[in-house]
Order: structure tokens, then C-alpha cells, then sequence
């Protein structure tokens, strides 16, 4: 909460009663209409003031706490704590606790504990030690961080069944089109090949980042056109043509990440605007980032907001995670991406925010 305090100078000609608001008045009213609660203890912590958030906050009346003990709204578990922590400042002047800021759990008047964020102030009235804290309900905060918990102990599980239960079986595939691709001279062979060393890269660098904790691993100065060529190579319609706009240059990158952002929204493309697509991939005209368009039906005004959210498809075999999973990487590198329409009418994605190393 902040106060702001009205500054004026000791002057003769300055009349209290001229003012629209007495400064001991404006104060008050301020204190009496925070959102946030506030609790002052004096030297004994007993409470001496409360105002009214406090009961939104905890329950009680600020006449139901005023001349009782702060042990009140504390936790059984913690008053020995709260009380030896009082009396070692009281005596020593040391902080024990960071004053600015300390989460802890407060009693409602029903029983249960409202997480908290408290900070505290140290003030003197009519010569009597006192201590003010000003106290926010953090209950949301924790949900959310409860939830993130949750999530990443998912994530967790989620590798654990890349590394087992998907390697295996992947390392077994490798080894037998290995063997075919020995005997067999067969082209499609080698795409199998290709393609399953592919998916065994994205398992490693997911069981990688699932370790570090971020979407994006190290960067390095990657050449467009040779990821956008390597993005293409993997599982694409022979059919379907790629033009790379010529001295597209090089950015800073993850380049696997890239090859993968590139392979969605190329694979995008092509299952949308058909197997005989035409995809383009060039930098935008001011040099600020690179466009993927291609020559289909393009995405309606109205939907795309909705295209990158997660299990977002219009087919039946769809997953709706290809789009999400571009927007996630290109966000991890302090991208944006945006759609519009291409010259063709089809759908035309816009990496923006990209630096250009040449």
C-alpha cells in the first residue's frame, strides 16, 4: 500500500483550517479505506490498532482484536517463534526477518490459515515502542504456485516416459530400418531413417530442457536457410514446393528449437493448403524478423487468436500442440509471432523481434 504523504513546510501563513482536508484527517481516512489489512502491536504484542481490511482479511473486527494479544491471529505452531522473536529485537535491535517482506501464515477467526505477506515498520507514539504490519492476502499467489507445482511433477513424469517407454521401442525401430535399409535399396528407407533419427534428437533435447527447466537450450549463430532445408527434408509431400528467398542470412539460436518451430509451420502448411502447397520462407520487409506463407485457404481474421492454444485443430487426427509448441519457442527466444493473410491469400506466419547477424 502506498501513502502518499502531503509535505508541507512550517510556515506562519499556512492555516490548518484553510485546507479542503486536515492532514491528520486525510490519514486516517487513507488507513480506514486500504484494501490491505493493518495490524499494530506495541512492545508487549498487544494490539493496539486494526483497521477495517483486517476483517475482510481474517474475520475479525478490528474491536474484536484491539487490546488482545497478537497471538490471536497467530498460529498455535508459531507463538513461540512470534513472541521469541519479538523480545530478541526488542532487547537487541537485530532483525531476525526481512521486514519488507515475510510470507507467513495468519489464523482466521473460523480456524483456517490465510497465507500471508507482511511488512513491518517500526514507529513511536506518545514515547510507547510500537510496530505496524501491513498484511496481504497471498492466497491466490500460492494457488498459482501450487499449480506450477503440479505441472512441473507432471512435466517430470512426462520424461520419465520419453526416456523409457518411448527410447525404447524408438531404439528398436532405428535398429531394424537400419538392417532394411542395408539390404533394401529403397529411398523411402532413408526417409524412415532420417526421420526416426529426427524424433530420437527431439526426445534427448526434451529430456534436456525438462532437466534445465527452459524451452530453449544454448544459442548460436544459426543459418536460416540450412534449418529451414533440414525442417523440409523431414517428412514433407515430394510434392509440395519450398522456396527459400536467397541471402535470408543468419540469427542467434537455438537451432534444434528452430528446426523444430520451422518444421510445424511448414508441416502446417503443407496439411492445410495441400500437398502440392507452395511455401515461402523469406525476412520481412523492414528486416525486423522471417515469414513462412503458403498458398491455401489461409486462417479466417476471427480465428487467429484461438490457432495457437493448445488442442486448437480443424482436423480429426489433429493435435492441436504444433502451433502452440511454435509459439512457445519463438516466445523463449524474445520473439512474437503474428498471422496475416500472404500474397497468395493462404496463411502467412510473421516471426518478429529477430536480430540478424548479417
Amino acid at each position: 500500500m502506498l501513502i502518499w504523504r502531503l509535505q508541507m513546510q512550517p510556515s506562519s501563513s499556512v492555516d490548518e483550517t484553510s485546507l479542503p482536508v486536515r492532514p491528520d484527517e486525510f490519514y486516517q481516512t487513507l488507513v480506514e479505506n486500504a484494501s490491505e489489512g493493518m495490524i499494530t502491536i506495541d512492545a508487549d504484542s498487544k494490539i493496539v490498532y486494526a483497521n477495517p481490511a483486517i476483517e475482510d482479511l481474517l474475520g475479525y473486527s478490528p474491536e474484536e482484536l484491539i487490546g488482545s494479544s497478537k497471538m490471536r491471529i497467530i498460529p498455535e505452531r508459531l507463538q513461540p517463534v512470534h513472541a521469541a522473536a519479538l523480545q530478541s529485537y526488542v532487547e537487541s535491535g537485530e532483525r531476525n526477518i526481512d521486514w519488507d517482506g515475510i510470507e507467513l501464515p495468519a489464523l482466521h477467526k473460523d480456524g483456517h490459515e490465510v497465507p500471508t505477506l507482511i511488512s513491518l515498520r517500526e514507529h513511536s507514539h506518545d514515547g510507547e515502542q510500537l510496530f505496524t504490519g501491513i498484511v496481504r492476502d497471498i492466497s491466490d499467489r500460492k494457488q498459482r504456485e501450487d499449480q506450477l507445482k503440479n505441472q512441473n511433477e507432471r512435466l517430470d513424469e512426462f520424461a520419465d516416459i520419453l526416456a523409457h517407454d518411448i527410447k525404447n521401442p524408438l531404439g528398436v525401430a532405428q535398429g531394424y530400418t537400419e538392417l532394411a535399409a542395408e539390404e533394401y535399396d529403397a529411398e523411402e528407407l532413408r526417409y524412415v531413417v532420417e526421420s526416426l533419427d529426427r524424433i530420437d534428437e527431439i526426445v534427448d533435447d526434451v529430456l534436456e530442457l525438462s532437466k534445465q527447466g527452459a524451452f530453449v537450450g544454448e544459442t548460436a549463430p544459426v543459418d536460416v536457410e540450412a534449418c529451414v532445408d533440414a525442417a523440409w527434408a523431414v517428412g514433407m509431400e515430394s510434392a509440395a514446393e519450398l522456396t527459400v528467398e536467397d541471402d535470408i542470412g543468419r540469427i542467434e539460436a537455438d537451432e534444434s528449437r528452430l528446426r523444430e518451430l520451422f518444421g510445424n509451420l511448414l508441416q502446417n502448411a503443407v496439411t492445410h493448403a495441400g500437398p502440392e502447397a507452395s511455401v515461402r520462407v523469406g525476412r520481412l520487409p523492414d528486416d525486423s524478423g522471417l515469414f513462412v506463407a503458403d498458398d491455401g485457404p489461409g486462417i479466417p481474421a476471427s480465428d487467429r487468436d484461438d490457432v495457437f492454444e493448445r488442442g486448437y485443430t480443424t482436423r480429426e487426427d489433429g493435435t492441436g500442440y504444433g502451433l502452440e509448441i511454435v509459439q512457445q519457442i519463438a516466445r523463449a527466444h524474445g520473439w512474437t509471432i503474428e498471422i496475416s493473410e500472404s500474397d497468395d491469400g493462404g496463411a502467412r506466419f510473421e516471426l518478429r523481434g529477430i536480430d540478424f547477424l548479417d
